[in-house]
């Protein structure tokens, strides 16, 4: 019989592999331009939120539960000067996706219910909150990637 923390780990490492799916579907389409366009007088560019995407999850999880070295500027991800490559920015969030995977699969039944704390995220007090959070906050940019692509490619 399988435990909760295994269904925990399967589930949420499919739903990390899925927002990654999803990511690649709507922005692989676009072009370099396409990506840095705001085609709105409000909102991110599809590069601004890629840059987020990946800071996001960088930080939350690889930072404060991985143990990384990451080091997070979140006001850069919104104002980043410099047009990245799409083919970059895509690989690096193809690399957070999969540290985030690696992160959970090492999650033993009591890892998650250890005790979380971060920077403007009060309301995880344990692992398995801030994992299900990220998931959320994964799918709710991908939601806006899937309305950008839409207007930028009619």
């Amino acid at each position: 019989m399988t435990d909760l923390a295994e269904v925990i780990a399967k589930d949420l490492a499919d739903y990390y592999v899925m927002v990654r799916d999803q990511v690649h579907h709507w922005v692989d389409p676009l072009t370099q331009e396409q990506i840095w366009k705001q085609p709105f007088a409000h909102g991110n560019t599809v590069g601004h939120l890629l840059l987020h995407m990946t800071g996001n999850l960088n930080y939350y999880i690889g930072a404060r539960v991985a143990v990384t070295d990451y080091v997070r500027d979140r006001d850069r991800e919104f104002t980043e000067p410099e047009p990245r490559p799409k083919a970059e920015m895509l690989a690096t969030f193809d690399r957070v996706i999969a540290l985030v995977i690696e992160t959970i699969e090492r999650q033993s039944a009591e890892d998650w219910l250890k005790p979380y704390s971060a920077v403007r995220e009060s309301e995880s007090k344990e692992r398995l909150a801030i994992f299900l959070r990220c998931a959320g906050h994964a799918y709710h940019h991908v939601g806006q990637l899937i309305y950008l692509s839409r207007e930028l490619t009619k």
